[in-house]
């Protein structure tokens, strides 16, 4: 074999969400982009807001020396202390640039953070469903995932993460708004998951951290409001990226930011910062850097995604279908008229409808579709919505 025999099963773990992409441009060059409805990756479609596009280009045409140098391998001073002092005040903690680090995207952030922590063997307990890189960036830590079930609803169990929890366990980590089933964890929920960690935390002798991926933070609905782990939580710290809740996928650009309180928190951000230069994600974008120190707290227009996902839902429910109402995020994970979501996907994909079957991301039975596209695939869609579901009944 020509590559590691780990990577070639994690390409075939890894494989249904390229794979569907893959078919669709074939789908597309015979039948047409404007007839294949592409609900497979969540590529955001709402465009950057326009005060983003002006400090760019203010940035962009300063004449700073070394605008293009290496920087502080945390990332600039200048933009942690302004991610710092607006995160003081959304979590109402005392947090200085000393507890943030820049990074490549929420996926950078999290492997550094796993890199810093994880002994071999140290496990993560992660509750399902989950997104599909999460055992990718645990392996690359040295770690090993242990899934846990949600409930029905998608909502934290917390018994199942109380029975999950061993003297292995180094970290529970957790993504709300959730990818792929747009669940938000409510306060209750965090507050009790914390109240676990502390206690087990006790009863084993070792640190349990809670690690929380909150790119989609800012991508909320009807007044759902994400509680904060930092809050809830001394040993915690938060991955975070620009791609969502700015429009900002390409540019890869996020941060760490580590609870001020955390034990051991200056060997904690000392491991940080040298991972993220360990791992070679030194160092976050330059540019980028100097745009979102100016723009904390802008966010793209929700209430567009919003429409978007009243227009899926109240589409499926016409038509049929059994459907969960995203709290936040961009994404639906329906459940299937069938057991087989795989077969359900491709019974979809006959009438040119392109989504992810839930077996990839730890929920067998559902299919999640990305409804960051135009309205028009989506209203567009919904024939062969209906036409699959009847053929199932």
């Amino acid at each position: 074999m020509a590559i590691a025999e780990k990577i070639q099963g994690f390409i075939t773990q890894s494989s249904w969400i390229r794979k569907m992409f893959e078919e669709g441009i074939q789908l597309k060059r015979e039948f047409g982009a404007e007839n294949v409805f592409d609900f497979s990756l969540g590529n955001p479609n709402v465009e950057p807001p326009e005060e983003l596009e002006t400090e760019l280009r203010l940035v962009v045409g300063q004449d700073l020396p070394g605008k293009h140098a290496y920087m502080p391998n945390a990332g600039y001073p200048e933009t942690r202390e302004a991610i710092a002092d607006f995160l003081s005040l959304e979590h109402d903690l005392n947090l200085m640039r000393d507890h943030i680090v820049m990074t490549v995207g929420a996926g950078g952030a999290l492997n550094v953070i796993f890199k810093t922590l994880l002994n071999p063997g140290d496990e993560v307990l992660i509750p399902a469903p989950y997104f599909v890189e999460y055992r990718f960036y645990v392996d690359n830590g040295g770690g090993v995932t242990r899934v846990v079930p949600t409930h029905a609803d998608f909502s934290l169990d917390l018994k199942a993460i109380e029975d999950g929890i061993t003297e292995k366990t180094k970290a529970v980590l957790i993504n709300s708004p959730n990818n792929p089933t747009g669940k938000v964890y409510d306060a209750a929920a965090i507050h009790g998951l914390a109240e676990i960690m502390k206690r087990k935390s006790r009863e084993y002798g070792n640190i349990i951290y809670l690690v929380s991926d909150e790119p989609y933070r800012d991508i909320v609905y009807d007044g759902v409001a994400v509680p904060s782990i930092l809050k809830a939580y001394a040993n915690s710290l938060m991955a975070f990226s620009y791609s969502k809740s700015l429009s900002l996928p390409g540019e890869r650009i996020g941060y760490i930011v580590a609870h001020p309180e955390c034990e051991h928190i200056l060997d904690i951000m000392g491991g940080l910062v040298l991972c993220n230069r360990m791992l070679g994600f030194v160092n976050a974008p330059a540019l980028m850097q100097r745009v979102v120190a100016r723009v904390q707290g802008l966010k793209v227009d929700v209430e567009i995604y919003k429409r978007k996902r009243d227009l899926l839902c109240d589409g499926l429910t016409a038509a049929g279908y059994a459907v969960r109402k995203p709290e936040g995020a961009f994404y639906l994970f329906l459940k299937a008229p069938i057991d087989d979501d795989v077969a359900f996907a491709r019974a979809l994909q006959k009438q040119r409808i392109l989504t992810v079957p839930g077996s990839g991301f730890g929920g067998p039975g559902h299919i999640r579709i990305a409804y960051c596209v135009d309205d028009d695939t989506i209203r567009n869609a919904m024939p062969g919505f209906g036409a699959v579901l009847k053929d199932f009944k």
